[in-house]
């Protein structure tokens, strides 16, 4: 039995293919229009999982949506009748999208893919509680999940045995701690649902000034983790901004504007606003575990992709261990409502399988004839390596300091490059962050980068017990891996801290001693795996840097095309392509580079 899901029309649209309960196939829209976010029907997502299983549309017994459009308006039209006549413009604006696509998103389906059979619908955070549950390793857990908003939910808590999953607390719109972190997302200048990881990433360098003002201004926040947002001081009930004036006067001025100076105000907001969200988290959970009884946790929504909150989570709270859905936010709930709708809909049980998300290659791979195809065609220069070779080759690459892009397998589904579609460096260089941030990723000096590491070598260097397959997890480094700081290092303020080597591994070691980290096992990948040992012999430091195969504003590389057009518009060094290694420096003059760079290039 084939099961297509479909998510769209919000932000990050995606398809998935499962078939008999298995997960072949899972993408994102982005992948393919090279529009980062793309909210719009997934035509070629959806083509590309029906490739992938070998079957025409009309061979799919049932095709879910990710979640109810008529009950979703319902909240639209509520929303803007209660607190009419504001919002009118904003309503209006919407209205025909809604008419036109949105609340008839059946004969949509039927109009964009020429499907005749049965069409099903899930709630929101059903396909979230799904995704987050049936391809964890649990035989049952507690689920917690958290976004801005689905029909009307924002946060529930629930359980999951074999083949169910059950919400049992919900808190509804407007109240949403997505969306208060998405509010200060706005306001210190970064964009709504794709710069909030910006704002985690910002946090260390700030202090928590701001908590009790937040705590006492703008959340409510009970004992069991339950909360009221002030509406006062927000404007996403009826417009496009999420802050108002109020907002503005309550943190002394008006939003940072976005590529502007970043200031210390911007940096204490980010640490407070992360106490708090932290704080609300951890409080749901243990109401979790104490309704449940469960000695396990699985999160999903686009709050689950917080892994800083995942990492405290996973050290301090109640549950023995934690999975997260590597496609947490609206993207993952394509896989969520196709799973709900086979595990649930249809009573059909789950594999024992424990690995069902299989790392998350998911997405398109390229055979090595059609990368020499293009290579050829493309008139570029290369060299292949035999296979026994690659990894002993590019791992001495990488040792000499050079920066290299990875490109192997089946894509990623999910926001974080897993060593498919990767860049990657040595964790020991103390330049390695900076140039990688300013001359390869275009983008913020500030922004960390993870690290790979072999899994059973983990431990080693990073206080966490456990698996992190996904890079979903922020695990602080093993003291013995810090450096001894000077008293002027111990003194460094705001960015002045990035300057500051903390540890053997400086260019993935974050300025609070943390990294975000991605265990990486044999099983799941075995010539990554290979690499990232041949690197242990040879220095005997067993992660690299790996950080997503893209610059700022675009999404991750899909193609050998998009791949090498990245490579020669940045300074990356080298590019591995399936067995094929290129050099810059024997590559052509790229016409476009210096324009290119010019207009990503940061102060």
């Amino acid at each position: 039995m084939d099961i297509l899901g479909i998510s769209a029309f919000y932000h990050d649209s995606a398809a998935c293919l499962v078939r008999d309960g298995e997960i072949l196939a899972a993408a994102q829209l982005e992948r393919f229009t090279r529009k980062k976010h793309d909210p719009r029907f997934p035509d070629e997502a959806i083509a590309y999982c029906l490739e992938e299983g070998g079957i025409g549309v009309n061979d799919c017994d049932y095709v879910v949506f990710y979640d109810k459009p008529f009950v979703k308006f319902e909240r639209l039209l509520m929303t803007y009748l209660s607190f009419a006549p504001k919002g009118l413009a904003s309503f209006i604006t919407q209205m025909p999208f809604w008419l036109k696509e949105k609340l008839f998103t059946r004969n949509t389906i039927r109009r964009r893919l020429g499907y005749t059979g049965e069409i099903l619908f899930t709630a929101h955070h059903q396909a979230h509680a799904a995704a987050a549950f049936f391809p964890s390793p649990f035989q049952e857990a507690a689920i917690v999940t958290l976004d801005g908003v689905g029909e009307w939910a924002t946060t529930t808590y629930g359980f999951g045995r074999d083949n169910r999953v059950e919400i049992l607390k919900q808190i509804n719109f407007p109240h949403s701690l997505g969306l208060l972190y998405s509010a200060f997302t706005y306001f210190t200048g970064f964009r709504v649902n794709s710069g909030e990881y910006k704002l985690m990433g910002l946090a260390p360098y700030g202090e928590p000034k701001y908590v009790d003002l937040i705590r006492r201004e703008l959340i409510d926040i009970k004992d069991d983790g339950s909360y009221r947002l002030n509406l006062d001081y927000f404007d996403f009930c009826v417009g496009a901004r999420m802050t108002n004036g109020r907002f503005a006067d309550l943190f002394g001025g008006p939003p940072r504007q976005p590529e502007t100076k970043i200031t210390q105000r911007e940096m204490d907001m980010a640490r407070s606003i992360q106490v708090v969200t932290e704080e609300v988290i951890l409080r749901i959970a243990q109401t979790a575990h104490r309704e449940t009884g469960a000695k396990h946790l699985a999160i999903a929504g686009g709050v689950g992709l917080n892994c800083v909150a995942n990492g405290r989570l996973l050290r301090e709270g109640p549950f023995e261990d934690v999975w997260i859905q590597p496609s947490s936010g609206d993207a993952g709930n394509a896989l969520g409502a196709a799973l709900f709708a086979w595990h649930q809909m249809l009573e059909r049980p789950r594999r024992p399988d424990t690995r069902r998300q299989k790392g998350s290659y998911l997405g398109p791979a390229f055979s090595e004839e059609s990368i020499q195809s293009f290579l050829d065609e493309e008139k570029v220069r290369y060299e292949r390596v035999a296979p026994e070779a690659l990894c002993e080759r590019v791992s001495d690459l990488i040792v000499e300091g050079n920066v290299v892009g990875w490109f192997q397998g089946r894509m990623e589904f999910g926001p974080r490059a897993l060593g498919s579609r990767s860049i990657l460096g040595d964790p020991r260089s103390r330049e390695m962050q900076s140039v990688l941030n300013l001359k390869i990723k275009f983008r913020e000096s500030f922004r960390p980068f993870a690290p790979s590491v072999l899994a059973e070598h983990a431990s080693e260097y990073f206080e966490l017990d456990g698996e992190s397959p996904y890079m979903l997890l922020v695990a602080p480094v093993q003291a013995g891996r810090l450096r001894e700081l000077t008293a002027e290092e111990r003194e460094a303020a705001g960015f002045g801290k990035l300057r500051v080597a903390r540890s053997e591994v400086p260019a993935i070691t974050h300025v609070d001693n943390s990294a975000r980290i991605q265990t990486v096992h044999k099983r799941d990948n075995p010539l990554y795996h290979e690499l990232i040992e041949r690197f242990r012999q040879k220095t005997g430091c067993p992660l690299v840097i790996n950080t997503s195969f893209n610059v700022r504003g675009e999404p991750i590389v899909c193609t050998p095309h998009e791949a090498y057009v990245c490579f020669m518009r940045t300074h990356m060094d080298y590019l591995v392509l399936g067995p094929f290694l290129l050099d810059k420096r024997q590559q052509p003059p790229w016409p476009e580079t210096d324009e290119w760079r010019q207009e990503y290039e940061l102060d």
